[in-house]
């Protein structure tokens, strides 16, 4: 059964670190033209000019494919959405599906450039193939915006969770003491305590007028400092390690406000997504959590269905039956960094809304205990159907 296809000029290309391999071919089959160029300007320049020969030559809409969209591709990708091609991009698990099930005769760069032609041309035919070929919708530039930051904040306190811990294992190793004045040692006073002497020696002879000009340290602070200094103690290690703990300390300071910075600005560029406005209307959601849900998603206009967005996010399963046997299965396609937003904005209504905290404890009480015939007590979850232990008789002579 024959389908009509619009006639249009289809651009494939191979992407790799330094260099890519381009297919240019039509709809109709045909292969025009093969090439390869640089990640360079010059690269780029070329690969534009040689689409517009081919544009200009046929007269007809061009669509691009490209595996690793905002990855190596980058920024060939937005090059080729500010020229207004249409934009795809190739599912690298699919692809990998697809050369098992057509395998080639041997892999080359230019013959992964072929495979994404023919994917074009069974995106029409074959309904298998349509999700190998995944259009890149238009997103609005405050979510792109959004995705950048959210990213790069997630990075930062990825290091500062890092740093925090080696400086913890550090402190238990050279003064266990120091460690026990503080309940945590992410606390700003107790960081700026230990960067505020030459040494971490030094700390354990600071005079209390001394104490009380550090930020954030305050008579409360300062008492328990000083009963620290009456039986402080340090390893031989302190001689180097002591300054490490120090660095920890000064980087994780420098840490918290750079990530105090991008949560204001983030908040800021929220202001201006509507999806991330109607998220942080639901009680518990924070503005840095929903603007990162929100920049992740990019556009609603991707999926469309429900089950769609919930296989991206992570928050629905697939099915995995067979004959009488019902089971499902994790999807591997799904944005993990999404999926953890998810996960902290499920829990912080539990934590900060007192309905949802109320809710919460009601369906984790204990069952009430119920009583048997005997007279004892048992929870509702035993069975209260129990015989009486058998009597033993002596065995027969």
């Amino acid at each position: 059964m024959s389908k009509s296809v619009s006639p249009e000029i289809r651009v494939s290309v191979d992407v790799g670190c330094y260099q890519h391999s381009v297919a240019i071919g039509l709809s109709g089959g045909e292969l025009v033209e093969e090439f390869g160029f640089d990640h360079s300007p010059e690269g780029f320049r070329h690969f534009f000019d040689r689409i517009a020969h081919q544009e200009a030559q046929h007269d007809l809409p061009v669509s691009v494919a490209m595996e690793g969209y905002n990855g190596y591709a980058r920024p060939l990708d937005r090059m080729v959405r500010l020229r207004e091609y249409r934009l795809f991009n190739i599912n690298n698990v699919k692809l990998a599906r697809f050369k098992e099930i057509f395998p080639a005769a041997a892999k080359t760069d230019r013959i992964d450039a072929r495979k994404g032609l023919e994917l074009f041309q069974l995106q029409e035919f074959l309904p298998a193939a349509r999700g190998v070929l995944q259009e890149v919708a238009a997103v609005p530039e405050e979510h792109d915006l959004l995705k950048r930051l959210t990213r790069r904040r997630r990075r930062l306190v990825e290091e500062r969770d890092r740093v925090l811990n080696n400086l913890q294992a550090d402190l238990q190793a050279v003064s266990p003491g120091l460690l026990d004045i503080t309940g945590d040692a992410s606390n700003v006073w107790f960081l700026r305590f230990t960067t505020c002497a030459d040494s971490l020696e030094k700390l354990a002879r600071l005079h209390r007028s001394s104490l009380l000009k550090i930020r954030s340290v305050g008579k409360k602070y300062a008492d328990v400092i000083q009963c620290w200094q009456k039986r402080a103690h340090f390893s031989d290690e302190v001689s180097y390690v002591g300054e490490m703990i120090q660095e920890d300390a000064i980087r994780i300071l420098e840490l918290r406000d750079k990530i105090k910075a991008l949560d204001d600005r983030i908040a800021k560029i929220a202001e201006g997504s509507r999806e991330a406005v109607i998220m942080s209307s639901i009680p518990g959601f924070g503005p840095t959590s929903t603007a990162e849900l929100a920049g992740e998603i990019g556009t609603i206009c991707r999926f469309e269905t429900e089950a769609s967005l919930a296989l991206y996010l992570g928050m629905a399963s697939l099915d995995n039956s067979s004959g009488k046997k019902k089971g499902s299965k994790t999807p591997k396609m799904v944005n993990t960094r999404a999926k953890a937003v998810i996960a902290i904005l499920l829990c912080r209504p539990v934590r900060d809304v007192t309905t949802s905290r109320r809710s919460m404890r009601i369906s984790t009480a204990p069952p009430a205990p119920t009583r048997r015939p005997s007279g004892t007590w048992v929870s509702a979850t035993t069975p209260l159907t129990w015989r009486r232990k058998p009597r033993l008789w002596p065995k027969p002579r």
